[in-house]
């Protein structure tokens, strides 16, 4: 079986009843994040290669087919139509590592109406949980201010595929390293890591741990000090990096706190060190961080000099989903909207227009952008393939550093902020007042016809009424 199979239930029977109904125009399906999570100024568009990646592979195989047949308890016959799907279509998207703001589109896919709706739970799958963990990175480094941070999260994630996400856009948002071997070697990522607890435990004493280790390792070594007791630890750590020669020891030596008050222990550990003449060791605190943990360390002035952050932003804890739909938006030449209480949707196939200080106008795709306003989305793939190369690392790091760099102060902050709101354009507002209303009167004009005879199904005991 392939990636088609990793899709809801629904989008197979959809897609099997429009093809029954002959219904394969082009169809825009929109997708987007209604609200901001609490605490978020600001979201960093991610996902979209992972996204191209599955539709230009998108390929509906007998096997496939035949688990379709099974989760419905239908014969293959029935999914005949099915065979062969491909996605055919075109993409156009906000490319990673952009910030975006609530109800602006970070994709839209026209393709055959078969083909945009079994996309959907793939793409939007990768998008929303790819937005988020980026999201949640870009505010540690916001928080760290100018301090390095790595990420520690892999034990953690949600599978190792999470994990490699995590790395890869920790690192497209300003992470200056990971643990994560798989990424570090794939993506092209600094690798980091030193020791875990067990590592000292193994040993009789400290000393041997911090020994043996460097004797494996010829430099720079971090070495973990908080197994028993931390200050001793740091003080034990003193000892064996003196006794290191210096192109052994390095200018990247470090100890690292993992537990505790380690505002107040980085305080005491840094004494220690420059006291014994090793003002160039480093401080590496972990265990629990996240950006308003390093926000309280930095702003206290904890001389910790990188910052190893893991669980909670691997996970985005505090805001672990975001409010994100995949809408169709037009079908056939005709604009579609829903307009269900909380849920409403804005017709048609849309472009989002960046003016400066993020005044962003969402506005129709054929508008012609206001004097001061750049578009957001761009063709990324056409006739189910890319358009152009996929981007590197380093050119959605620069996209997000000059993002970030016009983004207002109040939407960076990390308690309280304040996001940007996006205005729709004078023809986005139209439009979406004649489609409610020709919406509207159908609907009514359905009411006021008479009812119709209620057909029995024909059952075990029963026949169709004649």
């Amino acid at each position: 079986m392939s990636d088609a199979t990793t899709t809801d239930l629904y989008e197979v029977t959809m897609a099997m009843s429009y093809l029954r109904e002959g219904m394969t125009g082009p169809a825009t399906f929109s997708l987007f994040v209604r609200d901001l999570p609490p605490e978020r100024g600001f979201l960093v568009a991610a996902g979209l290669e992972s996204a191209l990646d599955y539709l230009s592979g998108l390929h509906v195989g007998p096997e496939d087919v035949d688990a379709f047949a099974s989760a419905l308890h239908r014969p293959p016959r029935d999914l005949e139509s099915l065979l062969g799907l491909e996605f055919t279509g075109s993409v156009r998207a906000v490319p990673e590592g952009r910030i975006v703001l609530a109800g602006e589109p970070l994709l839209e896919v026209t393709s055959p109406l078969p083909q945009a709706q079994l996309a959907e739970t793939y793409v939007l799958n990768q998008l929303s949980h790819q937005t988020t963990i980026a999201s949640k990175a870009a505010r540690c480094v916001l928080a760290a201010s100018g301090h390095p941070v790595v990420d520690f999260s892999l034990r953690r994630t949600h599978g190792p595929q999470s994990g490699f996400q995590a790395a890869r856009l920790g690192a497209m948002v300003g992470f200056a390293g990971t643990s994560n071997v798989a990424a570090a070697t794939t993506v092209g990522i600094p690798a980091v890591g030193t020791m875990a607890h067990s590592f000292v435990e193994a040993f009789a004493t400290e000393e041997d741990a911090f020994r043996a280790f460097a004797r494996s390792h010829p430099g720079p070594v971090t070495f973990l000090v908080d197994t028993y007791d931390t200050e001793e630890g740091v003080r034990v750590a003193t000892h064996v990096l003196r006794d290191l020669d210096h192109a052994a020891r390095g200018p990247g030596s470090a100890v690292r706190l993992d537990s505790g008050d380690l505002g107040a222990l980085a305080v005491r550990a840094r004494a220690i060190l420059d006291s014994a003449g090793l003002p160039d060791v480093r401080i590496i605190a972990s265990g629990g961080l996240d950006e308003y943990a390093v926000d309280d360390l930095v702003r206290s002035g904890a001389p910790i000099d990188v910052y190893a952050v893991g669980t909670r932003v691997g996970v985005s804890a505090d805001a672990p989903y975001l409010d994100s739909a995949y809408k169709m938006v037009e079908y056939d030449g005709r604009a579609v909207m829903k307009f269900s209480s909380a849920k409403v949707t804005a017709p048609g196939p849309k472009q989002v227009f960046r003016r400066p200080g993020y005044a962003d106008v969402i506005g129709l795709a054929d508008e012609q952008p206001p004097d001061d306003g750049v578009p957001l989305l761009e063709t990324v793939m056409r006739g189910g393939r890319r358009t152009g190369k996929r981007p590197s690392l380093d050119e959605c790091r620069e996209r997000f550093a000059a993002d970030l760099s016009e983004l207002p102060s109040a939407a960076r902050r990390i308690r309280a902020p304040v996001a940007p709101r996006a205005t729709a354009s004078e023809r986005l507002d139209a439009l979406a007042v004649r489609v409610r209303r020709r919406l509207e009167e159908q609907l009514s004009a359905g009411s006021a016809r008479p009812p119709v005879p209620a057909r029995t199904a024909p059952g075990p005991h029963r026949s169709v009424p004649r």
